[in-house]
C-alpha cells in the first residue's frame, strides 16, 4: 500500500534526512574516517627524517609564535626516538605580520642548504624579525649574502608561503601549532606523550 505524503510532510522529512547525514559524516570525520593522508599535506616542503618512514608529522608553525618555538623540543626529542621511523614537515602559517617575510627568508636560506639553520635562528631571535635582522641572520650562518637579500627582496617565495597558508587552512588549522600526525590533528605544544601516542598508533597498525 502507498502511502501519500503532504508537501509539508515532504519537507520535515527532507530535513529530518539532512540531519541524519550530516550527523553521520560528521562522526566519521572525528573518528578519522576521512582523515587526511601525510601525501596531501606534506608537499614539496623542507623535512627532518627518512622520506619513508611510516610516520609522517607535517607542521604548521609560525617563527613569530612563542608556542612553536616551545614545541621544538618535543620535536627534537620525537626525532631522537624515532629515527627511522618518523619524518617532520616543516610549513609555513605565519599568523603574525612579521612571520611573513620570515617565512619567506628561511626558503631562501633553503636555497642555500641552510634551512633548519636558518629555521632554528629564527626561533631563537623570534622577537627580531625585520627584514634587516633577517638579512643579518644570513651573514651570521655565513650565508652568500647577496643571493639572499636578492632573493628576500624579491619576493621569491612569496606564493610558496601563501600556498602553505592557503594549505593550512583547507585543512582546518586556525592556530599555531597545528601538526598532522599520519592525518591526526594535534593543536598547540603539546607534551611529548601526546605526540608519542598518536606516533605509537600508526606503528602499531
Amino acid at each position: 500500500m502507498k502511502i501519500a505524503l503532504s508537501k509539508k510532510q515532504m519537507i520535515i522529512l527532507s530535513i529530518v534526512l539532512v540531519v541524519v547525514l550530516v550527523t553521520i559524516l560528521g562522526f566519521y570525520s572525528l573518528t578519522g574516517f576521512f582523515a587526511l593522508q601525510p601525501k596531501d599535506l606534506a608537499d614539496d616542503d623542507p623535512f627532518l627524517g627518512p622520506a619513508n618512514a611510516k610516520v609522517t608529522i607535517v607542521e604548521f608553525s609560525d617563527y613569530a609564535c612563542s608556542f612553536c618555538s616551545m614545541a621544538e623540543g618535543t620535536l627534537k626529542q620525537i626525532l631522537q626516538n624515532y629515527p627511522t621511523q618518523v619524518r617532520i614537515v616543516y610549513r609555513d602559517f605565519p599568523i603574525h605580520q612579521q612571520a611573513w617575510k620570515a617565512a619567506e627568508a628561511s626558503q631562501c636560506a633553503n636555497d642555500q642548504g641552510k634551512f633548519w639553520q636558518y629555521h632554528d635562528l629564527l626561533y631563537q631571535k623570534q622577537n627580531y624579525l625585520t627584514v634587516n635582522d633577517l638579512k643579518q641572520y644570513a651573514v651570521t650562518l655565513g650565508l652568500n649574502s647577496v643571493q639572499f637579500d636578492s632573493c628576500l627582496d624579491s619576493g621569491k617565495y612569496s606564493s610558496e608561503v601563501q600556498k602553505d597558508y592557503s594549505d593550512g587552512q583547507a585543512a582546518g588549522v586556525t592556530a599555531t601549532p597545528t601538526f598532522f600526525v599520519n592525518g591526526e590533528m594535534i593543536v598547540g605544544a603539546q607534551a611529548y606523550s601526546v605526540f608519542q601516542a598518536a606516533i605509537e598508533k600508526v606503528l602499531s597498525k
